[in-house]
């Protein structure tokens, strides 16, 4: 019975880690894709007009 209950565990705490490096590769991402667009603009700016 405890066998089953720690191979379930073992599971989770797989799953779990790989959520959790996905999200922070996702986050990072998402981070750097903002800086450069931002950069972007800082740099185009003489050409936006409102």
């Amino acid at each position: 019975m405890s066998e089953k209950i720690y191979k379930t565990m073992k599971q989770v705490g797989a799953w779990n880690i790989a959520i959790g490096v996905t999200l922070i590769v996702l986050g990072v991402l998402s981070g750097v894709m903002t800086i450069v667009n931002g950069a972007r603009l800082i740099k185009d700016k003489s050409d936006i007009m409102f």
